[in-house]
């Protein structure tokens, strides 16, 4: 692959207060792009980070031909980058892309231009316990045409944010019983920018009820809990992890599986199957619910500690050793070449 490269002159990372960072504001020195057209990418080039220019009718905007990724990369106590199952990312955005009738992007070309990327602006990426570079790869429609039909022209791109961690604080959730998040036969299982976008208007309502995010459920019946926010969800009802299968609604979260894999090997019963509201609402009553969590790369592992459904709402226990905080130093461990990785899941930025 010929990855045409233009370096920055003077790079911005002085200017920037590593200590207070928020969350995807702030962007490294460099981005990687490729462009397709007549049916191929083009000649991949890493150039300084600027803004794009775009005619007002290219296909992105009118018809939302847009997938991404979350990936981080981390650095250990001797400089070296390390990356977390990048493959699964590399795979599902292509998944996704599929499903929105994009191009496929080259693996090889998104493994050169990655780690070439991240070599050239490996002094953004920090130590530290909650210190990580998030990765946001990303595919939009360019074709300047507002025909209503797939694109013919697509962007690939890599930007790169230093961050720290995503929540603070306590998270409370509302179980959705009106609005959803996805549908069978929809996109629901693709990282599709829209997805995201028919979220923002139910979680803005959730706070102003005091509640920092959703729980989504089936858009049946509102039956069943599938997803928190923009993470996966997991409950523990006495000493069992629940979570609900990946189905076309349902992302595939590389942290999802890498829970249920790192527990299952921690002996931890998980389950994997539908999971119904009055299941858990029961199991609150009973005091049986001992946690609930959000999974995804930005936040890991985020502890849930209350819920409302149809207007009850519900406090979870402090619990000591929670299975939350346990599974996530793990996979933090893990991540950051503090811990063995058995499961083969780390790579090194080489």
């Amino acid at each position: 692959m010929a990855l045409h490269i233009e370096k920055i002159e003077k790079s911005k990372i002085s200017n920037v207060d590593f200590s207070n960072l928020k969350f995807g504001q702030i962007f490294t020195d460099h981005m990687f792009e490729c462009d397709f057209e007549n049916g191929e990418w083009g000649t991949p080039r890493i150039r300084p980070y600027q803004p794009l220019l775009f005619d007002p009718s290219a296909k992105v905007f009118h018809y939302g031909q847009a997938v991404f990724e979350g990936m981080k990369a981390y650095k250990d106590d001797n400089d070296d980058l390390w990356l977390f199952r990048p493959d699964e990312n590399q795979k599902r955005i292509n998944i996704s892309a599929e499903r929105l009738d994009m191009p496929a992007f080259p693996k090889d070309y998104f493994f050169e231009g990655l780690t070439t990327l991240l070599k050239m602006d490996k002094d953004w990426v920090k130590k530290g316990a909650d210190s990580a570079l998030y990765i946001r790869p990303f595919i939009i429609a360019t074709e300047n045409c507002v025909s209503a039909s797939s694109s013919n022209k697509y962007k690939f791109m890599i930007i790169c944010s230093p961050v720290q961690s995503y929540y603070s604080g306590e998270v409370r959730v509302v179980f959705a019983d009106k609005y959803s998040r996805s549908a069978d036969g929809g996109v629901g299982f693709a990282k599709a920018a829209g997805n995201y976008a028919g979220s923002f208007y139910p979680t803005k309502l959730a706070n102003q009820e005091g509640f920092q995010q959703v729980v989504w459920t089936d858009a049946n019946k509102h039956e069943f809990l599938e997803e928190a926010g923009v993470m996966n969800v997991f409950f523990r009802v006495n000493d069992t992890l629940l979570t609900a299968p990946t189905s076309e609604r349902i992302l595939d979260g590389v942290t999802r599986k890498s829970i249920i894999q790192f527990a299952e090997d921690k002996g931890i019963k998980v389950e994997v199957r539908p999971v119904r509201v009055t299941e858990i609402v029961e199991a609150a009553r009973k005091g049986e619910l001992l946690e609930m969590f959000g999974a995804g790369t930005a936040a890991v592992i985020s502890p849930i500690s209350g819920f409302s459904n149809k207007g009850e709402s519900f406090e979870l226990p402090k619990v000591e050793n929670s299975y939350a905080s346990f599974i996530k130093k793990g996979i933090t461990d893990i991540q950051k070449n503090i811990a063995e990785d058995k499961f083969g899941w780390r790579v090194k930025v080489q």
